[in-house]
């Protein structure tokens, strides 16, 4: 998986719940561990924009429900900076769904995603809306 240039503030917990904002059946997903991290006893993982997550589908098609699924985290409510100087945020957490080798679920995505994700996942970006 390729590194991103800008050093994301993570600012999603296990715990909390995101759109899911492609149309693979998933509509609200709750973050249940974070791929990658590495803790102390006792420490809760978090994740930000760009980190592959596990999610469990909370609501969404009757197939999709109370599924165990794996994702990537598109935007956060959370500011971030970017090597350049500008700080960006947007107004929802949103995660699009993947399988093991990083391909999305769905064939759209509605919202626009963060370029550190279309870096990281070429796919997911090939099919979004609009890169910011």
């Amino acid at each position: 998986m390729k590194g991103l240039p800008s050093r994301v503030t993570r600012g999603l917990t296990v715990g909390s719940r995101l759109v899911c904002d492609d149309n693979s059946g998933a509509k609200i997903v709750a973050i249940i561990g974070v791929i990658g991290t590495k803790g102390r006893h006792g420490s809760v993982p978090s994740a930000g924009v760009g980190d592959t997550v596990i999610v469990s589908v909370k609501k969404g098609t009757p197939q999709m429900r109370k599924k165990i699924e794996r994702g990537v985290i598109v935007r956060q409510r959370r500011e971030f900076r970017r090597p350049t100087g500008y700080r960006i945020m947007f107004e929802d957490n949103a995660l699009v769904l993947i399988d093991d080798k990083g391909l999305p679920k769905g064939t759209e995505i509605k919202g626009a995603i963060c370029r550190e994700v279309a870096e990281r996942f070429p796919k997911v970006a090939a099919i979004a809306a609009a890169v910011v």
